[in-house]
């Protein structure tokens, strides 16, 4: 039997495939709870500083099998993979489409790399659904009101090109190119330092509807841990010295 989920390390970088593409990699127990395992690993290991979540078979994911879900219902892993995420950065890589719970795994992720024409949308209610895994609430923070809200009531999906427009997507690839570019993009970003990383993205996400006051109340605990860890030490020896800084990530 197939692992529904690969993993691939390749140097500092998680690479995470989920794998049914004869199923267009619809998200079962095995897929939500390999999903769940993969970013456990990311955040445990110290060598690893970034992931890249993808799709085999040239697509990302057509969503929640819905003929496992009319059987035994959502699957339980779900909630903590929608809810948790990892503490380090996510990138997703979407070829194809990204539907219904493959966009709100894309939408777990702090990057979206897309290729030019794969489909992204929240199709539920066309099955007496709603994007109930974080989608219509991120959505409506990464999209124009009237773009997430159309998504949301038509199901009808919009392409890499609008979503890249509008910033949903970051980068938009040829197709058969999204995880290479994701890849460069995990590369740039796991030559920084390990927890100033982890610091910047809790706190893009976090202060997100926030007054002023909060967000430096809220970046306050962050000062004290990065300004006065190993690697803050590290990098400006490092520059002074005129060599790539070498991370603790403490």
């Amino acid at each position: 039997m197939q692992d529904e989920v690969i993993t691939e390390v390749r140097d500092h970088v998680l690479v995470i495939t989920i794998n049914r593409p004869a199923a267009k990699n619809a998200i079962d127990s095995a897929v939500a709870e390999g999903l769940v395992d993969a970013l456990v690993q990311l955040d445990a290991k110290e060598d690893l500083f970034v992931g890249v979540v993808t799709g085999a078979g040239g697509a990302f994911s057509s969503g929640m099998d819905l003929k496992a879900f009319s059987g035994s219902g959502v699957p339980r892993a779900l909630d903590t993979l929608f809810r948790e995420g990892s503490k380090k950065p996510l990138i997703a890589a979407v070829e194809g489409f990204a539907l219904a719970g493959g966009l709100e795994v894309a939408l777990v992720c702090d990057l979206i790399v897309a290729a030019r024409g794969a489909k992204l949308g929240i199709p539920e209610t066309r099955v007496g659904l709603f994007a109930a895994g974080g989608g219509l609430f991120r959505l409506a923070r990464r999209l124009p009101y009237g773009v997430a809200m159309e998504m949301a009531v038509t199901a009808s999906p919009i392409t890499a090109e609008v979503a890249h427009e509008h910033g949903l997507v970051s980068r938009i690839t040829e197709p058969g190119e999204a995880l290479s570019t994701a890849l460069d993009l995990a590369e740039r970003i796991a030559r920084n330092a390990p927890l100033a990383v982890a610091a910047s993205k809790e706190l893009i996400r976090e202060s997100a509807g926030r007054t002023e006051t909060e967000a430096w109340d809220l970046q306050t605990p962050h000062m004290r841990t990065v300004f006065r860890s190993a690697d803050a030490k590290e990098g400006p020896r490092a520059f002074a010295e005129k060599r790539a800084p070498r991370w603790s990530g403490a």
